[in-house]
């Protein structure tokens, strides 16, 4: 650096000092009409200085030496060039300052001099570590980039935006962050697999070595779950013949994915909070602690935030597992996507059986064409498209899908959703009267379950205005001008319905 080199009986014998450039040179102005940068730091008027190294290849001594000096600095990078020098000193020196240069703590560019046999002044060469300046490794960054998010989506070209932004922040935040990561997201929208790619992706660019190890939380109770999180010592427990490791230790240096974290217990939610937090544990039966440094990933599809206010989980662990939380969308809300996820499903059955199946054109249309209609249900999202996929693959005749092998499959999924929908309330009859299976199959749970009770309250109201007043009993007290009756007529609409429809629905089923 121009201004503070590392003692010079560090780096060997003493060399005759190099002439710098020519300062004539480095002030005239420029073609481009801007100003030349000044040698030394923030100009030759300024030359702080830190203290004497005793250590100058003790990388922390060197870095907190140069940190002080770029805090004593006063830059104005609008103003002034800075130019940091790192031909100088010694090499941990040289890679102390590229840090602070790249971190912006020195808001400059760095200046790299080399000598020259042909003439003592030497060359030198201005170093701008902005990235956008340098088109073709904006490029190189932009494709790899690009490569990752798509490894993240299997290499599936997805459409939908939402989804594709979420993908971008997951890119980010894997790369970057080992925090915990908690995946969120209705059954079957595919957490494990993004899991799983999160883990490779972190992997291939070296920063886990250690295995990914998952373990669905709903398929562990008690002692199993103790024993199968943090291990257990020979004899800890009935039937406990051999010391076993558990999964926290085997994911040391690797990826834990906890799916249906909010089914553990009280007891292991402590026991995991303690883990995550200082990499420290007890298996079962043990008085040793055992060490495992992991990262989390977790995923549910339950509202843990409910889940803590019923006493069902803790809320330091939903604090600490909750600082990257992202939510993944249903099949049924990202219908563009539905399409090359079939087309991707086609290949995974096609690699996996080593038998190559595909659509006839007409058949292709009519499965695209039910499996956007917004009354499909997809209530496993990905798990029924990889099912219904599978199984037109297995009965398609020669390899090729057909209108009749698709039709059966429409049938089969719409009497599974109709089954899955069937209502058990008298709002639900009323409402599966009033909308049909097919409306009712249509419905996410949340909205059926506040129809069932809407239905409900109409049949067992005389007028539209009373049933408006049962309803909205606690909100209407909060308000200036109440129309109850107006208020419900809009409800009912948004769903096709109306007072008179559920009325007559009631009296149909009773």
């Amino acid at each position: 650096m121009a201004a503070q080199r590392c003692p010079r009986h560090a780096r060997g014998p003493a060399r005759a000092p190099r002439r710098p450039p020519d300062r004539r040179e480095l002030d005239r102005p420029r073609r481009d009409g801007h100003r030349r940068p000044r040698f030394g730091v923030a100009g030759n008027e300024r030359r702080p200085s830190p203290a004497a190294l005793h250590g100058p290849w003790d990388f922390e001594e060197v870095f907190s030496a140069l940190l002080d000096l770029s805090q004593e600095l006063d830059v104005d990078p609008a103003e002034e060039d800075l130019l940091v020098h790192i031909t100088t000193g010694t090499h941990v020196c040289q890679i102390c300052l590229f840090l602070l240069v790249e971190s912006r703590f020195l808001p400059g560019r760095l200046l790299q001099s080399s000598p020259d046999r042909r003439s003592r002044a030497g060359t030198y060469r201005v170093i701008d570590l902005d990235l956008a300046r340098y088109d073709g490794l904006a490029r190189r960054f932009a494709t790899e980039t690009q490569e990752a998010r798509s490894f993240l989506k299997s290499g599936i070209e997805t459409r939908n935006e939402r989804f594709n932004e979420l993908i971008e922040q997951i890119e980010h935040v894997a790369i970057r962050s080992e925090d915990p990561i908690l995946l969120t997201g209705p059954t079957g929208a595919g957490k494990s697999r993004l899991a799983r790619k999160i883990h490779e992706l972190k992997r291939s660019r070296r920063q886990v070595e250690g295995r990914f190890v998952e373990v669905n939380c709903a398929t562990i109770r008690g002692d199993g779950a103790m024993s199968a999180l943090f291990g257990h010592r020979a004899g800890a427990f009935t039937g406990a013949v051999k010391a076993r490791s558990g999964l926290l230790k085997e994911a040391d240096g690797g990826l834990l994915f906890l799916d249906e974290i909010g089914e553990l217990g009280v007891d292991e939610q402590a026991m995991l909070l303690r883990a995550i937090e200082e990499k420290t544990f007890l298996p079962l039966g043990s008085d040793n602690e055992v060490e495992s440094d992991f990262q989390l990933l977790a995923g549910t599809n339950r509202d843990l935030r409910q889940a803590v206010r019923d006493g069902r989980f803790r809320e330091d662990l939903l604090a600490r597992i909750n600082l990257w939380t992202f939510e993944l969308p249903s099949l049924r809300s990202r219908s563009e996507d539905i399409e090359p996820n079939l087309e991707y499903e086609l290949e995974r059955y096609s690699s996996e059986s080593g038998r190559r199946v595909t659509f006839n054109r007409e058949a292709h249309r009519a499965f695209t064409r039910f499996a956007t209609a917004p009354s499909s249900a997809w209530g496993g999202n990905f798990r029924d498209l990889n099912a219904a996929v599978r199984r037109m693959c297995t009965l398609a005749p020669g390899g090729r899908i057909d209108r009749e092998t698709v039709d059966d499959e429409i049938a089969r999924l719409e009497q599974s959703w109709t089954s899955a929908a069937a209502p058990t309330s008298d709002g639900g009859r009323i409402l599966e009267s009033a909308l049909g299976q097919k409306g009712v199959a249509a419905l996410d749970r949340f909205e059926r379950s506040q129809l069932e009770d809407v239905a409900a309250c109409c049949a067992e109201s005389r007028t539209l205005s009373e049933a408006g007043r049962e309803l909205f009993a606690v909100s209407r007290s909060r308000r200036r001008v109440t129309n109850d009756a107006d208020r419900l007529r809009k409800y009912l609409a948004k769903f096709g319905l109306d007072f008179q429809q559920l009325q007559a629905a009631a009296k149909e089923i009773a």
